[in-house]
């Protein structure tokens, strides 16, 4: 038995090759079915017992269900993956106790591992671990490199015994050449949460049959933005101003700019949950009694105050999906007294994306260029990922390739199926 694990920004997911040379996906419990896409998102409560405090993790689909149902919410923690390559942050303050980065991502990473075995009927402790190309934030390869230390740290934790990492787009090959009957040059682009990644690489029968090769793989390349820079643009331009961003306080006699590092963090899901700090709502207040516009920071201090992060993170995500097949909708934000809801234009969004998608298109450009690779020369795109729906990212793989030669297809667990079958 072979296992792949993709641990995503957003979401992951496990598969297993099983003896029969089968891919299987492991299913996790939720909302009284199951799913093969696992949160990855973590919840700690603060427990008290007879004689000390404990703190409490839970993660997935029980995390949500936990943090929903709780009558006094604990902390919801998203995107920890983004966190990875950023040395700043070693640890941080829950419930006055220090947790490292790694422990918390090995909490999310245990609850999977435990939860898959029981599944497939066997304990795991080897696996295929996907990674990006490139990791939010890192600016070189010795950031690329500490990220995947940390992440190997993490697993490791989680109870595996042996790991291996394989590029996430690379993994997405195999998937797609498992479809294959004849060899093909392909490019695949990988659009998660927090990364989109492009690889080159000759797939099919005859080279599965001799064994692979180096000189296979043409080339990568990658960048550290994707859907949760799609979210931000979402978040900058329908939510923040509704909530005080670009608005005035009075202090010492004089008009200043509400601080906008708070509305920065607001478009960061990996940042947003750690704003309800004590120092922070503090300021908040204070804010808010010199503001001139105290309804929306009203508004602000509400959603931090009672971390509605994932809320807003599924409003978000809702508006985003919907502009994929539709031309406008509506975004609605709404919980207690705060209640959000304006139309958004298909081309709006778009505008707002400009600069990912440029960047996107000169990282498609950059791996053809340097592989020495012309369109022509591709027989098949193949684009995965939750953002590879957005029209506009796969228009530009349709400018340059052609709309015949694109394919798609399971957007949130090919990574997976193609680690387990490497």
């Amino acid at each position: 038995m072979q296992i792949g694990f993709d641990f995503g920004t957003t979401n992951s997911s496990i598969a297993c090759l099983t003896n029969e040379g089968d891919v299987k996906l492991a299913k996790f419990a939720h909302s009284g079915g199951s799913t093969s896409s696992y949160r990855s998102l973590l919840y700690l409560e603060l427990l008290a017992h007879a004689s000390r405090k404990t703190i409490k993790s839970w993660s997935g689909p029980a995390a949500i269900d936990r943090y929903l149902n709780a009558d006094e919410r604990g902390r919801l923690i998203q995107s920890l993956k983004s966190f990875l390559s950023n040395r700043g942050l070693q640890s941080t303050e829950v419930f006055g106790r220090r947790i490292t980065l790694e422990d918390l991502v090995a909490n999310i990473l245990r609850d999977i591992r435990t939860e898959a075995s029981a599944y497939f009927g066997f304990p795991i402790k080897e696996a295929v671990v996907g990674r990006p190309i490139r990791f939010v934030g890192a600016e070189s390869e010795a950031e690329d490199t500490y990220a995947v230390s940390r992440l190997e740290t993490a697993m490791y934790r989680a109870g595996f015994e042996r790991i291996t990492f394989e590029y996430e787009p690379v993994a997405a090959a195999y998937h797609y050449e498992s479809t294959l009957d004849r060899n093909e040059l392909i490019l695949i682009g990988d659009f998660g949460g927090g990364t989109s990644d492009f690889s080159l690489l000759r797939v099919g029968p005859e080279i599965r049959k001799r064994g692979r090769e180096p000189r296979d793989l043409l080339g990568n390349e990658g960048l550290g933005l994707a859907g949760d820079a799609f979210d931000a643009k979402i978040v900058r331009h329908l939510v923040s101003p509704a909530l005080g961003a670009g608005s005035l306080l009075h202090s010492f006699g004089k008009k200043l700019p509400v601080p906008n590092w708070v509305y920065f963090k607001l478009e960061r899901w990996h940042h947003l949950s750690f704003l309800r700090s004590s120092e922070t709502l503090n300021m908040l207040r204070t804010v808010r009694a010199q503001a001139e516009e105290r309804a929306k920071l009203n508004a602000l201090l509400y959603l931090v105050e009672n971390d509605l992060g994932y809320q807003l993170h599924r409003s978000v995500q809702r508006a985003k999906v919907t502009l994929s097949h539709a031309d406008r909708t509506v975004f609605r934000f709404t919980d207690g007294d705060l209640e959000l809801e304006e139309e958004v234009r298909r081309d709006q969004f778009e505008e707002w994306i400009g600069e990912e998608l440029a960047l996107i298109e000169r990282s498609v450009d950059n791996l053809l260029a340097k592989t020495g690779a012309a369109a022509h020369d591709v027989d098949m795109v193949f684009l995965t990922g939750g953002s590879s729906l957005v029209p506009a990212v796969r228009r530009i793989f349709e400018r340059r390739f052609g709309t015949a030669k694109i394919r798609t297809g399971d957007e949130f667990t090919s990574v997976a199926r193609g680690l387990a079958l490497k």
